[in-house]
């Protein structure tokens, strides 16, 4: 009896075996160097670099008071000696609350910019998984992992690399949007 038991648990599991094998084969797997894909998709450079324009317009202004308050520093070392040191006092300070009202305009600044660099970013990265979900389900994969910075596949062999597909598709349809906007905004144009 227990040979009998013995014998049939062993077929079971050699069984069982055999059809988690058959079943994980099923699998369509993937991944994508997600580094590679930020580096390289056109949507990512171009907002990056109206990102950049508009931070340079945004310090504009800012660089121009520090500007100015070089040449006042400056002007008050020279003058320093010459007008003596109630006039340097007084100057002093004026110029000291100068230089903290501009450390503050420039830290409210840098912020401002971190807060939408920081929302700028999330939001491509929302559009990037959302195309690459869509993109899974359209060619019929069960797992599309990541590598690159925050590497969730640690090795796969390089046919499972789907990262170019991906990336020329993205690129595709980024330059589709483009030009299309660019259409709408010639036809506005005109009117």
């Amino acid at each position: 009896m227990k040979k009998l038991v013995l014998i049939l648990g062993v077929a079971l599991s050699v069984l069982a075996c055999n059809k988690t094998e058959t079943s994980s084969k099923d699998f369509k797997t993937a991944y994508i160097d997600t580094a590679e894909l930020i580096e390289k998709y056109e949507k990512f450079k171009d907002e990056d670099d109206k990102f950049k324009v508009k931070s340079e317009e945004l310090g504009r202004p800012l660089e121009a008071k520090v500007r100015a308050f070089q040449a006042d520093a400056q002007s008050f070392q020279q003058n320093a000696q010459a007008k003596g040191p109630q006039w340097a006092q007084q100057m002093g300070a004026s110029l000291q609350q100068r230089e903290q009202q501009l450390g503050m305009e420039q830290n409210a600044l840098i912020q401002q910019l971190q807060q939408e660099g920081a929302v700028l970013k999330d939001t491509l990265i929302s559009e990037v998984k959302k195309f690459i979900k869509d993109y899974g389900k359209k060619k019929g994969y069960d797992y599309i992992f990541g590598t690159g910075d925050a590497a969730t596949v640690l090795y796969a062999k390089d046919n499972y690399d789907i990262t170019k597909e991906v990336l020329k598709e993205l690129n595709d349809t980024y330059k589709a949007t483009k030009k299309d906007d660019k259409v709408a905004t010639k036809e506005e144009e005109k009117k």
